[in-house]
């Protein structure tokens, strides 16, 4: 099999893009913590996925039909997670009180009401 210097170029880098995405892929599977995606973001990558799969599918097979495929899939998921999970759980903020340093406040999870505590002695 003759290997050109174009398919080389375009394997390798297919393997560095994929691999650049997989990371925060893997952390947003792990975590579901996608509070810092933008729905826009994701929406206009998946659109633009989907119309650049008309021009990739008509050109040879080759490493190109891999990574796009891996972008497909990728950016789909990360669609799927952030419309399962960016709105569900509610930014922590935590503020003090000035009265009483050791007193905290913080948004429940579960229903956005705010819970109030203190912080244990320190001695």
């Amino acid at each position: 099999m003759d290997l050109s210097l174009a398919v080389l170029a375009g394997s390798i880098s297919s393997v560095i893009f994929a691999g650049s995405v997989l990371p925060m892929v893997l952390k947003a599977v792990r975590t579901r913590d996608l509070a810092s995606y933008s729905l826009g973001n994701l929406l206009l990558a998946n659109t633009g996925n989907v119309v650049h799969s008309i021009y990739v599918y008509s050109l040879p097979a080759g490493p190109i039909w891999a990574l796009h495929g891996f972008y497909l899939i990728t950016t789909g998921l990360m669609l799927v997670l952030y419309l399962r999970h960016a709105r569900s759980v509610p930014e922590p903020v935590a503020s003090f009180d000035k009265e009483n340093p050791l007193e905290y406040h913080l948004p429940d999870p579960r229903d956005g009401t705010e819970l109030v505590g203190t912080v244990g002695d320190r001695g």
